[in-house]
């Protein structure tokens, strides 16, 4: 605070002033003063700082308000030698640089992003324009750039598109240099569906193979040999969307060294008929009375994610739910997990 340092009850005289980096400020006696300045040390035995606009100065003899310790920062304040400020997996934001520079500490340990590519497979798929008869527009790889950045992770490369061909799938997936590569349209069990026999090939370890949800059962996650991850999206598009909010998501959380944080539990006011073995992730709209489902939900549509705020993840079970986990249709909102 801009003012005078003191010492003891005033009135008091005023025998200088500190400068802002002044590195040995001198010490004040009983009924003394000098000037300062916002972040200049204070002179040993100040017992407060005497705000400008609070204090009249008649000569070298100043008078105005004190109370004990008031605008004078004391050593160990904020923190003392061997206190944990951050725990280990904080995300490094300005505060965080801040902070740091304020303990003095010039550089950070940390885990950089991780790289993400995508590999879009299929004969059908036209990549502009409309669809023709027997032909599909592709609607996964417009998607996966902003899915992945906003889940932290970085594009290693744009997308890159793929014919149903075992040996083309198994030299991208060789090619590719990305921590995770995301393929979609290869995952089901299908004549055309060459994942899981590339990954047989390159000697990949398969992690997942399937999950029991409805849409995206068909996703898996494997890692190769030297360490990269492969997630296979199904080749629907909510269900390719369906599988990198849970697989893709939590592959690239982790990888970030962060936790995944429990879903918020919503009411269903109409209620969501359960699927009998498979967990339901249905397309809803938030409202002041609970989620809403707002149709179009099917496997191969996105009408319904487009215009939904978020996904209901409905429990199996034998009848309706009226109540559900909310998952963020935006990998850079929370809560994630689950």
């Amino acid at each position: 605070m801009d003012g005078y340092a003191v010492r003891g009850v005033g009135p008091w005289r005023v025998v200088g002033h500190v400068k802002a980096g002044t590195a040995d400020p001198g010490e004040l006696a009983d009924g003394q003063a000098t000037g300062i300045v916002t972040g200049a040390a204070v002179p040993a035995g100040a017992t407060s700082v005497v705000r400008s606009e609070d204090a009249v100065v008649t000569g070298d003899r100043l008078v105005g308000p004190s109370e004990d310790g008031r605008h004078i920062r004391r050593a160990g304040e904020e923190c003392r030698p061997g206190d944990q400020l951050l725990p280990a997996g904080v995300v490094i934001d300005p505060a965080v640089l801040g902070l740091a520079a304020t303990v003095g500490l010039n550089r950070l340990t940390v885990i950089s992003p991780p790289t993400a590519a995508a590999l879009i497979t299929g004969d059908e798929l036209v990549r502009q324009g409309p669809s023709t008869p027997g032909r599909v527009r592709d609607a996964i790889g417009p998607m996966l750039p902003g899915l992945i950045t906003r889940s932290g992770a970085t594009s290693a490369a744009s997308v890159r598109h793929l014919p149903d061909s075992l040996d083309e799938l198994v030299s991208a997936l060789r090619e590719t240099q990305a921590d995770l590569v995301l393929v979609s349209g290869s995952s089901a069990s299908g004549p055309a569906d060459h994942l899981r026999p590339a990954l047989k090939t390159l000697g990949a370890e398969l992690i997942v193979d399937g999950v029991a949800c409805r849409p995206g059962h068909p996703q898996a996650l494997a890692q190769l040999p030297d360490g990269r991850l492969v997630i296979g999206l199904p080749g629907n598009p909510f269900a390719a969307l369906v599988a990198f909010l849970t697989l893709g998501v939590a592959a690239i959380t982790r990888m970030r060294g962060l936790p995944l944080p429990e879903l918020t539990n919503i009411a269903v006011p109409g209620g969501i008929p359960c699927h009998p073995t498979s967990t339901r992730l249905v397309p809803v709209r938030l409202t002041a009375q609970g989620a809403v489902p707002v149709g179009h939900g099917g496997a191969a549509m996105l009408r319904g994610p487009a215009t939904a705020d978020a996904l209901a993840v409905v429990a199996s079970g034998p009848a309706e739910a009226i109540a559900a986990r909310l998952l963020p249709l935006d990998p850079g909102s929370r809560p994630w997990g689950g």
